[in-house]
């Protein structure tokens, strides 16, 4: 029996009271819930006027198609057409997808690159306007002056503009010329009353340095001390690493006292300005630093200077602690201003191109003395900026470069060893063959000089023709057997040296001879 509505068998028979047909449960009772009437007859009809018959299960005959091999494989035919047609339709989703990625990643990128681009023009409009408002007060001191242009030679015409108005320098003036030259004077009449001081330590008690105290003073992810200073005044130690810091250590106390954060390569140079509150450093990252106390006793940075366009080698202070000059691998060196931060002259030497790697005032400030990459030495002239004479005879890059205090002697290192200068007769006197001799220093007085390398040694000094004795060798206790940078305390009572390591070494005499060597004095 079928439907009277499907015309199939029902899965849930019911037959009408009041007609007597029989009908799928859901499909009349879909029926009466929608028009309340018997859907064949059209008489009045609800869910009461049906009867549910019990029938046994009733297994729906299969369709004809699937009843023969050739229909079974039609069916698969037609489901198999279905699924490849189904992933083609992925497929184009999956291409278009990854194309509207690919648009969408490409457009960030340039996004990110004009950004990119837009702060850098920034960060160079901010520094131009930086640089602008320091030249402003200078420009009305020098406008009367005879400028000069960064390699010495003078502007042929008032107003004449370089192709880079950055480049374009004030040239040190008339006035800075003569406050230079008076203090030359004026130091040269103190040297020749100079005396060795009495409390200067002596060849003995330098025969018993040991070490006293290391301090780990950098990181120990990136070791290394690449320089250092001691402002004798404060007896405080600067020291400056290839983990991009300064730290200024207090050697009394054994106390950081500040760490200088700024670089964003290794600290090449770091000087201390006189008694001053001010420390420069240079750095591979191309920039000159130039710090201030504050308040509370830390640091920051007052001027950073952007005018070298290759890294940094060296800074040195002059007498006057009001100018200082800078040494790049740019081939050139620069003066600059110290409470402005202005460079007032930028020097290239144009009969041949040579790297600085270390430079140094003489003591009396007319002359400055830079090692080159080149292996060569050459002494300028401060006030015409000239190169006035060049010291041959290095084999490998000049390390550093030291003035004696009494002004006859430049010392020199470099890969070769130390080779000692005669500033008078311009020749080569002496010569120490240590090899890859990272740093040579005199001490205050000039009676002592220390050379760094694979070890440090401090010689007694002597004059031209008399023997320059050697006094201690000191081991290098870091282990990496470089001693990178060595410096004399006040009065030679101490030595200071740094390595490869991140660790600051003191030598200097043990407690007990110490107070035996201070009873003798007394």
């Amino acid at each position: 029996m079928n439907c009277a509505i499907s015309g199939e068998v029902p899965v849930e028979p019911v037959v009408s009271k009041k007609s007597g047909l029989l009908y799928e449960k859901r499909l009349i009772e879909t029926h009466i819930s929608d028009f309340g009437k018997c859907p064949v007859t059209g008489e009045p009809h609800t869910i009461d006027d049906i009867v549910a018959i019990k029938t046994g299960k009733i297994v729906k005959p299969k369709p004809l198609h699937t009843a023969s091999i050739p229909g079974l494989l039609g069916t698969f035919q037609t489901e198999w057409d279905s699924l490849m047609l189904s992933n083609f339709s992925l497929e184009q989703q999956l291409h278009t997808a990854r194309q509207e990625l690919s648009h969408a990643l490409y457009q960030h990128d340039a996004a990110c690159r004009v950004i990119a681009r837009l702060k850098k023009e920034r960060d160079e409009a901010r520094q131009l306007l930086a640089e602008t408002e320091r030249q402003l007060p200078a420009a009305s001191e020098v406008a009367t002056a005879n400028a000069t242009l960064s390699n010495g030679k003078r502007a042929a015409e008032d107003g004449e503009q370089g192709p880079d108005a950055k480049k374009m320098r004030f040239g040190i003036s008339g006035e800075v010329i003569t406050e230079l030259t008076d203090c030359n004077a004026a130091l040269s009449q103190q040297r020749k009353k100079r005396q060795i001081p009495p409390t200067l330590a002596s060849v003995d008690a330098l025969e018993k340095f040991t070490q006293l105290s290391s301090h780990p003073l950098h990181k120990t992810s990136k070791p290394g001390i690449f320089s250092m200073d001691i402002l004798h005044s404060k007896d405080v130690i600067a020291t400056g690493g290839i983990d991009t810091t300064a730290v200024l250590f207090d050697r009394p106390s054994g106390q950081i006292l500040s760490t200088l954060t700024g670089h964003s390569k290794k600290v090449t140079s770091i000087k201390f300005v006189g008694d001053t509150d001010l420390v420069l450093t240079a750095s591979s990252d191309k920039t000159v630093r130039i710090w201030g106390s504050s308040e509370d006793g830390n640091y920051a940075c007052r001027h950073t200077l952007k005018d070298h366009t290759a890294e940094v080698r060296a800074v040195t202070v002059h007498a006057t602690n009001k100018y200082f000059v800078s040494a790049s691998l740019d081939s050139t060196w620069c003066f600059y201003d110290m409470s402005s931060g202005l460079c007032l002259a930028q020097v290239t030497d144009d009969t041949e191109k040579v790297d600085y790697t270390a430079a140094a005032f003489h003591p009396d400030g007319l002359i400055l003395g830079t090692g080159t990459a080149q292996s060569i030495v050459k002494i300028w002239d401060v006030k015409s900026q000239a190169n006035v004479a060049k010291f041959d005879g290095h084999t490998g890059e000049i390390t550093s470069v030291s003035f004696s205090e009494n002004g006859y002697f430049l010392a020199t290192s470099a890969l070769d060893g130390v080779r000692l200068w005669d500033l008078r007769k311009l020749k080569n006197f002496r010569t120490f063959d240590f090899p890859n001799a990272n740093s040579v220093e005199f001490d205050h007085s000039g009676s002592y000089l220390g050379i760094a390398a694979s070890d440090i040694r401090v010689f007694q000094t002597a004059s031209v023709k008399a023997e320059w004795n050697p006094v201690k060798t000191l081991p290098d206790l870091s282990g990496t057997g470089r001693a990178t940078c060595v410096k004399f305390g006040p009065d030679a009572k101490y030595v200071a040296v740094g390595s490869m390591d991140r660790n600051l070494r003191i030598f200097g005499l043990p407690s007990n001879d110490s107070t035996e060597d201070s009873a003798q004095d007394s």
